[in-house]
């Protein structure tokens, strides 16, 4: 005889409950966001160049950390045995690009964003000494238009093209065999000194690559992007280069190149190299700082005193320029770490090592305050990240306000090398990027 046993109530509510609990649980997995997964990618960064998309070192970035841990953000990755030097980073299409002495050459290195992992190295030129600071120290940067190139410059003014795949010359120009450039450095008494090498972030514009390589036959020349042909020099302005970066900007309704050499400031036709103005301004040994522009005005700052001015730029019924100072101070004495304008306002660091704000119009100081002592400085979110040049190379987190000096957080970057931190923080894609010497550093500082 067959028995037949009865199931309990509690067994069938039982049953009904875990039913329930996988239903619910498949449903989480169908729509479970992809950012959840830990090991996902992080958003691809864009910063191509030297300063980033506008080159005006502020970050497209935005859902940030507003406070950052006791010992800072979380580090994504860390590269190490790039080389020495000053190079700072570029970011785009999936690849962080920098670059760094080997003891045959300096080198473009590729690494994958999502880890850090070297993908190619290529050669630029000769490695070694740029006047008492061995290695490279300028930004990669991808040309815009197809992403499929990139542009680099070496300590000793050996500039490439290289495919993006797998790094291969393109082509090969030497500012000085074959620019006939001239880089000379200056005093405060306006007496030539030796240079510390070729130092600008090229600007790729159009079919072009505009550089500085100083000299005779033309303070800029624009390059074919295509071949490294010349096609045009500024014939009219001579100047030695120094280490600024060329601005593209459009300032009384023309398009224009602003550069800034030890004597000059000037605003250059892109199509045929011409003078559309120019400021006479003495600079001293470091002008570093790349130009900051806002509607009509250029903004400019350089250290060993000589401080900051604000020009204002015009353009006449018969279409001649003048350019006229509306103001010059020492409230912005910038030495290395270079400018950003947020708001109303530039924010930097001033000799020695005070970090301001100020009023871009005035030029009066709404605050300062010793912060993490000389540095560079990059704006995202709304916020600073300030880097100290010297000893731990702090980092801190800072509000972008004129109302005050508020941070949010401090660390201290690991595998600190011995020598000046001087590339800036690049911020993109959610990370903060660290280049010092050997090491590249790599953190998260998103809130997704």
């Amino acid at each position: 005889m067959a028995m037949r046993l009865k199931r309990s109530p509690s067994s069938s509510v039982a049953r009904l409950i875990v039913l329930h609990l996988i239903c619910l649980w498949l449903l989480l997995a169908a729509t479970w966001p992809a950012h959840a997964d830990p090991a996902a990618p992080s958003p691809a960064g864009n910063w191509p160049q030297w300063r980033g998309v506008r080159r005006d070192n502020v970050s497209d970035d935005h859902d940030l950390l507003k406070e950052w841990p006791p010992h800072g953000p979380p580090l994504a990755w860390e590269a190490k045995g790039l080389g020495p030097g000053y190079a700072g980073v570029a970011v785009a299409g999936g690849r962080v690009y920098t670059m760094g002495d080997a003891e045959d050459a300096c080198y473009v290195i590729a690494l994958d964003e999502a880890t850090g992992k070297r993908l190619w190295s290529a050669k630029v030129g000769p490695p070694g000494d740029g006047g008492g600071y061995p290695g490279p120290r300028s930004t990669p940067t991808v040309d815009p238009a197809d992403g499929k190139h990139l542009y680099a410059l070496g300590q000793h003014g050996d500039i490439v093209c290289l495919e993006i795949d797998g790094g291969k010359e393109v082509w090969h120009k030497q500012m000085k065999a074959d620019l006939h450039g001239i880089q000379v450095g200056m005093d405060l008494s306006g007496r030539a000194v030796p240079a510390w090498g070729y130092s600008e972030g090229l600007l790729v514009d159009g079919d072009r690559v505009v550089c500085t390589p100083g000299g005779g036959r033309g303070t800029l020349a624009a390059l074919d992007k295509h071949t490294g042909e010349v096609l045009w020099r500024t014939t009219d302005w001579t100047d030695p280069a120094v280490y600024c970066s060329i601005m593209p900007a459009s300032i009384a309704g023309v398009r224009q190149y602003v550069q800034l050499t030890g004597w000059t400031l000037a605003g250059v036709d892109p199509a045929n190299g011409k003078v559309l103005w120019r400021q006479g301004r003495l600079g001293g040994p470091a002008v570093i700082a790349t130009p900051v522009i806002h509607g009509d005005d250029v903004y400019v700052t350089s250290g060993y005193g000589i401080g900051c001015q604000r020009v204002h730029v015009t353009k006449a019924a018969d279409g001649t320029f003048s350019a006229d100072v509306a103001y010059w101070n020492r409230s912005m004495k910038n030495h290395i770490g270079g400018v950003v304008l947020v708001g109303d306002c530039i924010y930097g660091s001033s000799d020695p090592g005070i970090l301001v704000c100020m009023d871009l119009q005035t030029g009066d100081v709404k605050w300062k305050d010793r912060s993490v002592g000389k540095g560079s400085v990059v704006a995202a979110d709304g916020m600073l990240y300030v880097r100290s040049e010297d000893g731990k190379g702090t980092v801190a987190l800072v509000e972008a306000k004129p109302d005050g000096y508020r941070e949010h957080g401090r660390f201290d970057p690991a595998d600190r090398s011995r020598q000046s931190s001087w590339p800036p923080p690049v911020v993109t894609g959610g990370r903060l990027y660290l280049r010092d010497q050997d090491v590249l550093l790599c953190y998260d500082v998103g809130t997704r």
